[in-house]
């Protein structure tokens, strides 16, 4: 018995012992992955500082931009105002057959086919006397250079609707819409198509101005060139263009300057910039491209313009460059001392170049 408990004993311990496996050591957790490291992109290197062209540049095409939206509010204005008894009025305007230039100029002044604030400028203007002086006939062929916004050309178009024929330049307005010249056109353009009554019989020839030429030769009997040999002056194109004028008129024909006068003894190039030019240079200019200082006239005189303004002759009315610096200082001045030259094409001669001047009569200065 003793041996059988003995051994029931060991049995159990043993059995105690290794009944249960030893259980598996745990498998320790992998470590988390490392977190990305996260670097920031270097920052770009600052916008290089425009330079003073690209800052022009951008000023120029920021005023066009404005200046087109002015345009396009004022030709909206302008259509609006365009009511069929205007449009009559000006339709009886240009069918008349006008006795004398200054009655067909007379009766275009007194319209009220002209937009509203132009009759203003008459009085430092002169349009009658300016054109009378130019020896101005509602028969004539008359090719006005460069009409702007039109101040005259609302005059000549019905005066010279019935008899004569009036031919303007004007700049491409189908040209590139980021230069000015094409804005030119088309205010240009716009003025012609609101009213076909008044200006449907005027012939426009585009002209590119950094490359002189009108295309004609002997047709014109007035040519007139208002306030634009100061930008030929700039553009170095003044002498072309005088050419191109005396080859356009006909032997005898007229060129009529009307200038922003500069100071006797001023550099010509220097006060060009300004929008002036001195009038002993202009006639000598006229002179060598083969016409003759026929008459001078101090209509469009004006002594209060002192021709000193830092902004150039852009600080007086109407452009008043300034705005509202100083406005009632050049509001008094007025607009600009301007001269008023007549020049007769010469005959063709024998003269050498450069000879045709001497055969000038002496100018007396006319009113």
């Amino acid at each position: 018995m003793k041996r059988t408990i003995a051994f029931g004993s060991l049995f159990l311990v043993a059995a105690a012992c290794g009944g249960s496996q030893p259980s598996e050591p745990a498998t320790p957790a992998a470590p988390p992955p490392p977190a990305p490291v996260v670097t920031e992109a270097p920052a770009p290197p600052p916008a290089p500082e425009p330079t003073p062209e690209e800052k022009k540049k951008a000023e120029a095409q920021r005023a066009l931009q404005e200046d087109r939206a002015r345009l396009e509010a004022e030709h909206k204005t302008e259509l609006a105002r365009w009511t069929p008894e205007l449009r009559a009025e000006a339709k009886s305007l240009a069918d008349k057959a006008y006795p004398t230039g200054k009655a067909a100029i007379t009766a275009a002044l007194a319209s009220k086919t002209r937009k509203p604030g132009n009759a203003d400028r008459d009085k430092y203007r002169h349009p009658l006397q300016t054109l009378e002086f130019f020896g101005f006939k509602p028969n004539m062929t008359v090719v006005e250079f460069a009409p702007g916004a039109g101040w005259y050309t609302e005059l000549l178009a019905p005066a010279l609707a019935k008899k004569g024929q009036l031919m303007i330049t004007n700049t491409d307005p189908n040209g590139p819409a980021d230069q000015r010249s094409t804005f030119y056109g088309q205010q240009v353009k716009l003025l012609l198509d609101r009213s076909p009554e008044l200006f449907g019989k005027v012939q426009t020839v585009i002209v590119d101005n950094k490359v002189p030429s009108l295309g004609m030769e002997n047709k014109a009997d007035l040519v007139l060139a208002i306030r634009e040999l100061h930008g030929m002056q700039n553009a170095g194109t003044l002498d072309a263009w005088l050419a191109e004028f005396n080859k356009a008129l006909k032997p005898g024909g007229v060129l009529g300057i009307v200038e922003h006068r500069a100071k006797p003894d001023a550099d010509p190039a220097a006060a060009a910039k300004k929008g002036y030019m001195p009038e002993k240079y202009v006639i000598e200019r006229a002179e060598e491209a083969g016409f003759h200082l026929d008459g001078m006239s101090e209509v469009n005189a004006n002594p209060k313009d002192t021709k000193d303004y830092a902004a150039g002759v852009w600080t007086l009315p109407p452009s008043f460059a300034l705005k509202d610096k100083e406005h009632e200082k050049y509001a008094a001045i007025g607009e600009s001392d301007r001269m008023t030259l007549r020049f007769v094409k010469v005959k063709k001669t024998n003269l050498k170049p450069g000879e045709a001047k001497n055969t000038a009569p002496t100018a007396k200065p006319a009113q």
